[in-house]
């Protein structure tokens, strides 16, 4: 099988990732299929199994974990696992395309370590924790507990951003949906 491009981007919640990603999705030069990430949280919203996570019980999650069947997994929160499927990037190589990944920054760094030349990773800065913050509570999904997890996460997870290929700094989202887009073209382009 060919084995395609790895494209991540990964940054706090609330950075703009995640539009980034499904612009990016939008850019049919690009040959971009979204890897889905394996979850044991509950559905949030509309969110559907098998289109925005693969979600599993938590026993579950763990006996794949056990038999070695992810790229990558983190306990993200107290028993709250995100991973990818090696059969996921299996998948998404037998129909041609490159990979692209919207996962967290730990997930983000080890799928760079195992696969360096063929991995573009992206990291996505927002203008400030007090804007995260203030995204975060826009969107109405979480308690103020776990939006408050989630900053207190994020300064940490600010601290590894020079550990990626690129930093995107996501002051104006146009400008960095552009700058996205250049990056992974050139980067799918060469050999």
């Amino acid at each position: 099988m060919k084995q395609g491009k790895l494209i991540v981007f990964s940054a706090p919640s609330g950075s703009g990732k995640t539009t980034i990603v499904r612009h990016l999705l939008g850019i049919d030069e690009l040959n971009l299929e979204f890897s889905i990430s394996a979850a044991t949280r509950a559905p949030r919203g509309e969110e559907i199994s098998g289109k925005d996570y693969y979600f599993m019980s938590i026993h579950d999650f763990k006996q794949h974990i056990k038999a070695e069947d992810f790229v990558e997994w983190e306990e993200v929160y107290r028993d709250n696992f995100y991973g990818t499927l090696k059969t996921e990037v299996e998948r998404i190589w037998a129909l041609g395309k490159n990979v692209i990944f919207d996962i967290d920054v730990a997930g983000g760094l080890r799928i760079k370590s195992k696969f360096p030349e063929q991995t573009l990773a992206v990291f996505v800065k927002p203008p400030s924790v007090d804007e995260l913050k203030r995204r975060l509570k826009e969107r109405s999904t979480e308690s103020d507990d776990k939006i408050n997890m989630r900053i207190a996460k994020a300064h940490v997870e600010l601290a590894t951003a020079p550990q990626f290929d690129v930093i995107i700094k996501n002051y104006d989202l146009d400008v960095a949906k552009e700058e996205a887009h250049q990056l992974v073209k050139n980067f799918i382009e060469k050999s």
